[in-house]
């Protein structure tokens, strides 16, 4: 066994050494593998030659290529260092007049007068239009739907409400469910509670807190309870005494429990 071993690692070592075949079979093992090989390196050669005279011919429009990608790359990050940076902090200071008018209007006296000055500015400072006319495409103006929305339908405008709400776009846990709310708001106003149902219902699902959830979800319950649908009444208002105990909403569910359980066993 040791032997046939020997002999094997030897053969193979005098083959890596320029062992020379002796027989037949061995000299055609050679000429094969050695085609094989010559086979594997034209193929290499081939596609590298292949490559070559394809960067060759086109290398003109690799380079036009590469710079494209090049400029739009440089282009973007330019845009926004120079352009949409400065663009948004003027924004931000040509709304603060503004923002201030809706605030004194939240808290205020005189409430219609200073959402009109919120809407249409004062002073020989820019309103919330403004802000969205001259600042479109910047953070300050999709903040500016927001205030003008709430603003219109504070002055029951309840359709420019509906149209300045919905295109204001937010992830922030607070005012993104409190638009989608100020839209059901507005669609009761019109008396489409339907639509405004539904507003409800996107905005107590939008978030998770105890301040809109629960706010929401009553609304749409006493909204539930006035088109006769009573089981889907029940189930936000016993979700609210259950999951927001402490909320605002949670104090007066229990009468509304009762009445929805009524008129879901008729």
């Amino acid at each position: 066994m040791r032997d046939n071993n020997f002999r094997k690692h030897t053969m193979a070592t005098y083959k890596k050494r320029g062992y020379k075949p002796k027989t037949q079979a061995e000299k055609e093992q050679n000429i094969e593998e050695g085609s094989t090989t010559a086979e594997v390196f034209n193929t290499l050669d081939e596609t590298a030659s292949k490559t070559e005279d394809f960067v060759a011919k086109n290398q003109k429009y690799i380079f036009i290529i590469i710079g494209l990608v090049a400029a739009v790359v440089l282009g973007s990050l330019a845009y926004k260092e120079y352009v949409a940076k400065p663009k948004q902090q003027n924004a931000m200071n040509d709304m603060f007049q503004a923002q201030k008018y809706f605030d004194q209007a939240v808290t205020g006296a005189a409430k219609d007068s200073l959402y009109n000055l919120a809407l249409n500015g004062g002073e020989g400072k820019f309103g919330m239009l403004d802000i969205i006319e001259e600042y479109s495409g910047t953070p300050s103006a999709n903040l500016a739907s927001y205030y003008a929305g709430t603003a219109y339908l504070r002055l029951k405008d309840y359709k420019n409400a509906i149209d300045h709400l919905s295109n204001f776009k937010s992830s922030d846990e607070i005012l993104a469910p409190l638009a989608k709310g100020n839209i059901g708001d507005a669609f009761v106003q019109l008396n489409q509670v339907e639509d405004a149902l539904g507003y409800y219902e996107q905005a107590a699902e939008m978030r998770d807190n105890a301040f809109t959830t629960p706010m929401y979800l009553f609304k749409a319950g006493t909204i539930a309870l006035g088109l006769g649908k009573a089981d889907k009444a029940l189930v936000y208002f016993e979700r609210i005494k259950n999951d927001y105990t402490n909320s605002t909403e949670a104090t007066k569910v229990d009468v509304f429990i009762g009445k929805a359980e009524v008129l879901a066993n008729k």
